[in-house]
Order: C-alpha cells, then structure tokens, then sequence
C-alpha cells in the first residue's frame, strides 16, 4: 500500500512539473521583455515588435549559446542576454558595412551590463562562432543578404555555414518581412522584403527541417508591394517567423 501510494504521489506529481517548465520560462521572457535596462527608444516599439512573443516562439532557453546576426544597436541582443543567463553566452556578428549599427553595438556593450554577449564585427555573410550554436538568429534581416550592396552573399552558403554551426538538434530562426512571389535580387533591395516561400526553399536545401511557423506578427492590411520604410506602412509590415531544425542525425 505505501509502494501505491508512492507512486501514486510521482504519477500525479509529474504534470505538474511538466506543466511548471512552461510557467517558468514565460516568467524569464517577462523580466527579459521587461528589464528597466533596455533603452527607452527600443522599449517604445515593444507593441509593434512583439518581443515575448518572438522570444518564446524561437525556442530560447536559460543557458543556451546563441549566434545573432547582425543585431543593430541590440534590440533582441539584450533580451536574448537576459534570457540565456549567466550560463549561455550571445555570440553577435555585424555587418562591417554597418557603420551606424557597429556604433551603436558598441554603445551597448559600453553600458556594462550585457557581460555574457560578444560582438564580431565581420564582412556580411561571414558565419564564424568560437563554439557551437544550440540557437542562430535572424530577424528582419535575411532579406538583406540578397542585397548586393552590403556585400555580395551566396545565401545557399550562408545557410549550409548556419548548419555547420549549429549543434545537431539546434535551431535556425528567422523573422522577416512577406514578399512578392519571385521578387528579383534588384526587387528586394528596394522594398525589402523576401518571400517566405523563398526563405523556406533555401534554408531546407541547406539540409535544414520546418519545425514551426509563427503568425503574431501577421498583418494581412499591408501592402507588399510597397518598401517597408514607406511611412503608410513603416511599422506595421506583414512578418513571418519560421523556426528551422538541425536534425540530429
């Protein structure tokens, strides 16, 4: 009878840790979407942006080691800080052609708080990190890479590099703004944005698997067929956010 009981106790006790995990990492966004630190000009965006939601979406965890790409002055850097903790590291890479966000990186990591993130300032499209990655991330950015004027990238090899530097089971995710189905590279960069469908070709054929879509930040009003520094529209364009899986074998 005691043995029953024992195990009656485990048996009933376990969704409810299961159920915790869940509780406790939300709590972790809150304090990271939260945290007083972040400068006032990028907590003002919050709404628009949708950071917890974008947070939880991609799968980051307390003690990870991520790689950003190109973070521009931080707005995710310092979540993504907050949220990995003292046992993960934010491992950045910067556009070298970027003056303004290489200063405004540098301003960041001079506030002092950020210990565990590094910034690399490197040629667009360079994938090298000091060790291997449980999380890569692109937001509103990968339509750049299509951008010859930033620096000429074969994307097919970026997102085979982005597998190389992930661990097996690491994730790969990507936010941008929808496109026109078969945008042009010349398209791109002046309205820039990518088809989702072109993102999902690309980093698939890099050996990559679709594990997930996220549609909160799905406005179906805009106009893809207007930049997204238009003024109608600066703000409240039409994303998708895919997360992406490095199979374990």
């Amino acid at each position: 009878m005691r043995r029953f009981a024992l195990l009656l106790c485990v048996c009933l006790s376990a969704p409810l840790s299961i159920a915790a995990a869940p509780a406790t990492l939300h709590s972790v966004i809150a304090r990271a979407v939260g945290d007083s630190a972040r400068p006032a000009d990028q907590r003002k965006v919050d709404g628009l942006r949708k950071p917890a939601d974008t947070l939880a979406f991609s799968g980051v965890r307390p003690g990870m080691t991520v790689g950003e790409f190109y973070p521009g002055g931080g707005y995710f850097t310092r979540m993504l800080s907050d949220v990995v903790g003292s046992a993960g590291h934010v491992y950045a890479v910067e556009n070298q052609g970027w003056k303004g966000a290489v200063k405004a990186n540098a301003d960041m990591l001079g506030e002092g708080r950020w210990k565990n993130v590094s910034v690399d300032t490197r040629p667009f499209g360079t994938v090298d990190f000091p060790k291997p990655l449980d999380l890569a991330w692109v937001t509103q950015n990968y339509h750049d890479l299509k951008i010859a004027q930033y620096g000429k990238v074969d994307t097919l090899a970026f997102d085979r590099a982005v597998f190389k530097a992930l661990k097996p089971g690491g994730t790969f995710f990507i936010l941008d703004h929808q496109g026109l189905p078969g945008l042009t590279d010349e398209q791109i960069a002046k309205v820039h944005r990518i088809d989702k469908a072109v993102v999902i070709r690309e980093v698939t054929a890099a050996g990559f698997k679709l594990v997930a879509e996220g549609r909160f930040l799905h406005r179906p009003a805009d106009d893809h067929r207007k930049s997204i520094f238009d003024k109608s529209i600066q703000g409240h364009t039409d994303q998708y956010a895919l997360r992406f899986v490095k199979p374990r074998r």
